[in-house]
C-alpha cells in the first residue's frame, strides 16, 4: 500500500501559477507511474499528467504547454507546475500511485487539493 500527500492548491488568477506537490510512502516499485488527476463539479475524474519511472510524460491536450509533471525518485515525489492557468483548470486536484501492471485510474490516491483559478 501507498501512502500520498499533496500540497499546494489554491485561489489565483488566471493566467496566474501554482505548484503541486505529492510525496509518497509505502511500497514503492521500480516500474510505476505517479501523476495527477483532476475533478471539476459535475464532471469525471480526467487524467492531467503522468510520469513513468522511466521518466516518460503524457499530458491531457488542454495543459500541453502550460503544465509541467516532473518526479525526484530519491524523495519519492511528484510534481505539478502549472503556468497560465485557465479558469477552465478549477478542480480538485488528485495524485496518483500505480504499479505498471495496472491500468491507468487504478492504483492509490491522495486525498486531493482544490485548485481554484478566478476570471
Amino acid at each position: 500500500q501507498v501512502q500520498l500527500v499533496e500540497s499546494g492548491g489554491g485561489l489565483v488568477q488566471a493566467g496566474g501559477s501554482l505548484r503541486l506537490s505529492c510525496a509518497a510512502s509505502g511500497m514503492i516499485f521500480s516500474t510505476d507511474f505517479m501523476g495527477w488527476y483532476r475533478q471539476a463539479p459535475g464532471k469525471q475524474r480526467e487524467l492531467v499528467a503522468v510520469i513513468s519511472s522511466g521518466g516518460s510524460t503524457n499530458y491531457a491536450d488542454s495543459v500541453k504547454g502550460r503544465f509541467t509533471i516532473s518526479r525526484d525518485y530519491t524523495k519519492n515525489t511528484v510534481s505539478l507546475q502549472m503556468n497560465s492557468l485557465k479558469p477552465e483548470d478549477t478542480a480538485v486536484y488528485y495524485c496518483n500511485y500505480r504499479r505498471a501492471f495496472l491500468p491507468a485510474g487504478e492504483g492509490s490516491w491522495g486525498q486531493g487539493t482544490q485548485v481554484t483559478v478566478s476570471s
